[in-house]
């Protein structure tokens, strides 16, 4: 392959110098925000000679120095194809180098950001199975035009399918035409509408804020504080509550803003080998999963949204997450089910999407609800005693534990259809794992000794997902069932038969 080598946009400098300031934001708070807080306040830096201008030019040398280190960052960044790898060159004092194979390249993730777009440029993130640590990728070009990440991509595909054979020389500098990619949803503004004043995004907003002051503890004068909402709270229980809710109001407001620009124009593709998820307003991302990676796909409904008909679609991917945090990728943030299942039926063909599903028997019901009793009713009786008669109130957990178990027992079901395992449960929401056979990790039966006695056990289907690997499990179904799909799971056929005679001695009565 070609060793021309490719330098980043100069926009990378500036953007390496606005993450590294960012970086900084919290230090320059605290140094400025104590010169607030001294006698005279802020304009006493400028009264005291260099002395008090000490903070400020110390600040400068620090931005100066960030900017420089932007550049440098910049300039000795540089990346090739080789040998059939993507090969990274950087670093000043110690040069480093990396090479990525290709063939072990899981996906090409793009960011167009408020500084990419205008200049018609990407970020991209590579991923592969083996990327560091959490929400880390392997490598990650800062800003460089579409048609070099469509090169990069294009150089992915050719050496994966050994489409070129090595040596060949100049060919290679063209990028060859992509693969057609066809549109199979986009998002309304009604279900973008729906998402944002559903998600529950108002306690990531109050998180937020609480983390933001929490950096500042040392600064913060608690006793003048105290004093201002003790005199607050005079002005009447009416006036407080108005108040706590128009807080709130403001963050929920805050939260539906920050989830329509996450989820602006969410569209799904797909070619022959990926799916493609593109959202975003401000940020504009990219995500590519290939079909290879799917482990499972899970299907959520918390109960206002399943009232309505909705749900949100979760892939499990083999090593594949987004953001800095594991967290999941959502192939359907919100939509009605009868708008879900016909896209899953276009991308997975050889999966059923409603299976006739087998529930727990209703000598087990019990299960669902009797070991809550072990919390529930010593805090609701020290609640009681406590703060008698009001204390009282917290007796109405018990019957909201035991309907709440009684709708688990009513959720729980499996169904085996052919090499497929479809699991369905439910704490609060409700969940249904579609998972193949062949993607299985491990399945595992428990029985405890009360659960021998009435012929019932629980099941665990564990794939490979994300950094920590996801699960499905169903609790408290008849011995027999957790049997079959035992047996299901054996690769051998013998062995599955055999298994089949001896495990409902073994889960039953």
């Amino acid at each position: 392959m070609s060793e021309k080598r490719y330098k980043l946009h100069p926009i990378a400098a500036f953007l390496n110098f606005i993450k590294g300031l960012k970086d900084l934001i919290f230090p320059f708070i605290v140094i400025f925000g104590v010169n607030l807080f001294r006698d005279g306040g802020a304009g006493s830096m400028f009264s005291q000679g260099w002395q008090g201008m000490l903070p400020f030019l110390v600040g400068l040398v620090v931005v100066l120095f960030m900017l420089v280190s932007g550049i440098i960052k910049w300039k000795r960044f540089v990346y090739w194809f080789e040998d059939g790898e993507l090969r990274i060159e950087y670093g000043l004092f110690i040069k480093k180098k990396r090479y990525i194979p290709f063939d072990r390249i899981q996906s090409l993730n793009y960011t167009e950001g408020i500084f990419h777009r205008p200049l018609g440029l990407v970020k991209v993130k590579v991923e592969t199975a083996g990327s560091g640590k959490i929400g880390e990728s392997e490598a990650e070009l800062t800003a460089i035009s579409k048609e070099d990440a469509d090169r990069i991509e294009s150089k992915m595909e050719e050496a994966k399918r050994g489409v070129r054979p090595e040596g060949e020389p100049e060919a290679q500098e063209q990028v060859p035409a992509k693969k057609s990619v066809k549109v199979l949803y986009r998002m309304t503004l009604k279900e973008l509408v729906v998402l944002a004043t559903t998600s529950g995004g108002i306690g990531v907003v109050l998180s937020a804020v609480a983390v933001f002051l929490s950096q500042f503890s040392d600064l913060i004068p608690y006793e003048a504080i105290y004093e201002e909402v003790m005199l607050f709270l005079r002005f009447g229980y009416l006036i407080v509550a108005l108040s706590v809710f128009l807080v709130l109001a403001i963050a929920w407001v805050i939260s539906v803003f920050l989830t329509i620009f996450a989820n602006y124009q969410f569209t799904i593709q797909t070619d022959e080998d990926n799916i493609y998820i593109t959202r975003g307003l401000l940020e504009k991302k990219k995500i590519s999963v290939p079909f290879k990676r799917v482990q499972g796909i899970k299907i959520s409904e918390n109960p206002l949204r399943e009232l309505f008909g909705y749900a949100t679609v979760t892939v499990e991917s083999a090593g594949g997450s987004i953001g800095d945090k594991d967290e999941k990728i959502r192939l359907f943030p919100l939509a009605k089910r009868s708008v879900i299942l016909p896209v899953l039926a276009e991308l997975f063909p050889e999966m059923q999407w409603e299976p006739q599903m087998i529930g727990a028997p209703k000598r087990s019901r019990r299960f669902f609800y009797r070991l809550d009793f072990l919390w529930v009713l010593p805090v609701a009786g020290a609640v009681s005693y406590f703060f008698f008669p009001y204390g009282l109130w917290s007796l109405l957990l018990v019957p909201a534990i035991v309907l709440l178990g009684i709708w688990q027992h009513r959720t729980v079901g499996y169904a085996l259809v052919g090499r497929q395992i479809a699991m369905r449960f439910r704490g609060i929401s409700k969940h249904t794992f579609y998972i193949m056979k062949r993607r299985v990790q491990a399945i595992e039966a428990s029985q405890s000794y009360f659960q021998r006695r009435k012929g019932i056990a629980s099941i665990q289907a564990t794939i490979k997902s994300g950094m920590l690997g996801a699960a499905a499990r169903v609790d408290h179904m008849d011995g027999e069932d957790a049997a079959r799909i035992l047996a299901w799971y054996e690769p051998s056929n013998q062995k599955a038969a055999a298994q089949e005679k001896s495990q409902p001695e073994l889960f039953s009565g």
